[in-house]
């Protein structure tokens, strides 16, 4: 075997890397990784579903195996470095030893380590790519189905069992909510380019891929509300397509699905809408900053008690304001894009369909949180918050479509009503 000789600088030198690179190699083992904030809303590290989990426990095991490599090649290095370094400046000239062809029993050695560290990170991976591909067919009977379809840049989402006379699956926008505790066979499609369906806590990355069927699976282990995002580049506003999955006890689902099977709440029924007069009162909307974050630290210390409040009608509603938003719904032709069951006017397919908006706690493809100032602030401008989208491109463009202050009002007030 050839053996290097090395100055006294290079030695140093390549010590210090070793250390460097052995305190990253420990990084995923720590049991203190917490402290490095890798459980935020996407962590991949703490999961909460058993897709995920053996995704995890995967990474670990390849973690693991790496950092055995890492810790023989560097303490052979080590070795090599102090043994073999040259002590004074005539050795680092000296001519060199003679030179052999390597160490039969060494060389077969490391071939069979390699091969053992493979097979080691072989089989978890086979046994996971088998078991996260589809619902294990022992569970396949009480599997729930769901379709999700990937537009630039929002999701939407149906439910094959649920359906609706004369309207057909019940469909949601950018909010998958989900029965905890059960697995959920997801349908991945595709409507424009390439996308990524990926919920980090629940199961990874999955391609939405133009004419071509896919699939995943995912089961949240209890109630909670996770955030998940498209992780194919799309276009412009690809990096602010994102969505939620809401998990619920089986008999608050229920109670959820009862209630979007339902058409679109009539808050007032008869009430008169208001006048330009009375809706001349409010200032136009606040200016925003470029990229200004439309997501509240208040909700997210309990988000899916915040989703829950968002269920309930707002008792200071008023009932002139939302009469005038539902007219403008039409009149601004907003209903030739969105549909909502219950106002015959509105039976759009380009976007989101908001029959029970309202109840949602997100807006604008997950982007902004679900708040009147929010909302209002989407409608105002679409192309300041999320450049590009159809809303934008194909609606207020071509339509010549402008809203005056009161009009904001009234069709925030409108939206806001449909829970």
């Amino acid at each position: 075997m050839r053996w290097p000789i090395l100055s006294a600088k290079s030695t140093a030198l390549r010590a210090k890397t070793a250390i460097a690179l052995a305190g990253a190699a420990l990084l995923p083992g720590c049991s203190w990784i917490r402290a490095f904030d890798l459980n935020g809303h996407q962590s991949t590290i703490d999961v909460e579903g058993p897709v995920a989990r053996t995704q995890t426990n995967l990474f670990y095991v390849t973690c693991w195996v790496t950092l055995v490599l890492f810790i023989i090649v560097g303490a052979v290095l080590a070795y090599a470095m102090v043994r073999f370094r040259a002590k004074t400046e005539a050795d680092e000239h000296a001519v060199p030893p003679p030179q052999g062809h390597g160490n039969p029993l060494v060389e077969v050695g490391l071939i069979s380590g390699a091969v053992l560290a493979l097979v080691i990170i072989a089989v978890p991976t086979v046994k996971g790519i088998f078991y996260t591909y589809d619902v294990p067919e022992v569970q396949k009977g009480e599997a729930y189905q769901v379709t999700a379809t990937g537009y630039q840049w929002w999701f939407k989402f149906e439910y094959p069992a649920e359906q609706i006379a004369g309207h057909g699956a019940l469909t949601t926008g950018n909010e998958l909510v989900i029965p905890a505790g059960r697995p959920i066979h997801i349908n991945l499609r595709s409507m424009d380019v390439m996308h990524s369906f990926w919920v980090p806590k629940l199961a990874g990355k999955v391609d939405m891929i133009p004419n071509r069927a896919n699939l995943l699976w995912l089961e949240a282990e209890h109630p909670g509300y996770y955030w998940g995002q498209c992780a194919e580049f799309c276009g412009e506003s690809h990096a602010v397509m994102r969505f939620r999955v809401i998990a619920l006890a089986p008999s608050e689902f229920n109670a959820w699905l009862n209630s979007q099977m339902a058409p679109a709440r009539d808050a007032h029924p008869g009430a008169q809408p208001a006048t330009a007069e009375a809706t001349a009162q409010f200032a136009s909307v606040r200016s925003f900053g470029q990229n200004e974050t439309g997501a509240t630290g208040a909700f997210e210390v309990s988000p899916l008690d915040a989703w829950r409040r968002k269920q309930l009608p707002d008792s200071n509603e008023d009932p002139a304001l939302i009469a005038r938003g539902r007219e403008l719904f039409s009149e601004k032709t907003c209903s030739t894009c969105h549909t909502i069951r219950g106002n015959p006017s509105a039976v759009g397919i380009v976007g989101p369909e908001l029959t029970h908006v309202g109840s949602r706690s997100s807006i604008a493809g997950g982007l902004l949180d679900n708040t009147p100032e929010q909302l209002r602030r989407w409608i105002h401008n679409p192309e300041a918050v999320k450049p590009g989208n159809k809303m934008w491109v194909t609606g207020y463009v071509p339509n010549h479509i402008t809203l005056s202050a009161g009009d904001e009002v009234c069709l925030v007030s409108y939206l806001e009503s449909l829970k």
